[in-house]
């Protein structure tokens, strides 16, 4: 396995980024003239900032965005028809199936990511952006943007998201949305509990994403980490091995640089380091 290019090493085409002095890794989907469609270079590179920031807790939030008024329509439909134009050889993997994976495989790190991941969704929230927003820990909406699953009117399943929505919504919400192509805006996604905060324009979107990240920056970033590895393992490991291993966690949180100032902070009445953090300054955890 090869070892992660550094993130200040990372020159992306399709992805605008920018780490704030709070921590905030800002990933900004720019293919404004495809309203920030997934090409499968966009896919690997946001795999490669993932990658990147993966050992960073200095990296406190990621935020996902699309550029210029559209958070992502989906996946390209060239990429697929170029697969589909290639078909597999003896013995070779399938190369449609290929490129329908290498998104899962993208929105399982994104998942998994140990930062909080907040998305800021505006415009189209289609296809593979709607999974995007199924897998944020923060999912912050504009009242206008335009929801929607259309791979079932093109005739395709949304293979690769459709556990990420069944986990968001339920079950029945997500068969109802795949049947009826799911088009919705954003303060009927706030209702249905994918997005979590509705703001009226881009000026509240902009305040709403500010007030999310200064609620991010006041907790210990390992012990976000923590919490989102043992939260994501409900349901797939056994009930009592997961108490075991939060048990351990906890200890090992208590008696860690984290656990020791965070309670020394609070019998002191400050604030602990890392709510006024900056990018470099608490490294790896």
């Amino acid at each position: 396995m090869t070892e992660p290019v550094a993130l200040e090493q990372l020159s992306p085409k399709t992805l605008v980024l920018r780490l704030d002095e709070g921590g905030a890794l800002h990933i900004t989907l720019s293919r404004p003239k495809a309203r920030n469609a997934m090409s499968l270079e966009m896919v690997a590179e946001i795999e490669a900032v993932l990658d990147a920031t993966l050992d960073r807790r200095d990296v406190r939030a990621l935020v996902l965005r699309g550029a210029e008024g559209h958070f992502c329509a989906g996946g390209d439909v060239k990429d697929m028809a170029r697969a589909r134009m290639s078909p597999p050889g003896d013995g070779e993997a399938d190369p449609v199936a290929a490129v329908n994976r290498a998104f899962g495989t993208m929105i399982t790190k994104v998942d998994r990511a140990p930062q909080a991941v907040v998305a800021v969704l505006e415009g189209a929230v289609l296809g593979g952006g709607f999974g995007l927003a199924c897998v944020a820990d923060v999912a912050i909406a504009r009242a206008d943007a335009k929801f929607g699953l259309p791979e079932t009117g093109l005739g395709l399943p949304p293979a690769q998201i459709a556990p990420f929505i069944v986990r968001r919504l339920g079950l029945s919400q997500a068969r109802r949305l795949a049947v009826t192509g799911g088009r919705f805006d954003g303060v009927q996604a706030h209702a249905m509990g994918l997005v979590h905060e509705v703001a009226a324009d881009g000026p509240a979107l902009d305040g709403a994403l500010a007030e999310v990240l200064g609620q991010i920056r006041r907790c210990a970033p390992g012990a976000v980490a923590s919490t989102k590895h043992l939260m994501l393992q409900v349901g797939t490991v056994d009930h009592e091995r997961l108490l075991d291993e939060g048990a351990e966690r906890f200890s090992a949180a208590v008696r860690g640089p984290e656990g020791v100032e965070g309670i020394t902070a609070f019998i002191g009445k400050r604030r602990p380091h890392w709510a006024d953090a900056k990018p470099g300054s608490d490294g790896k955890q």
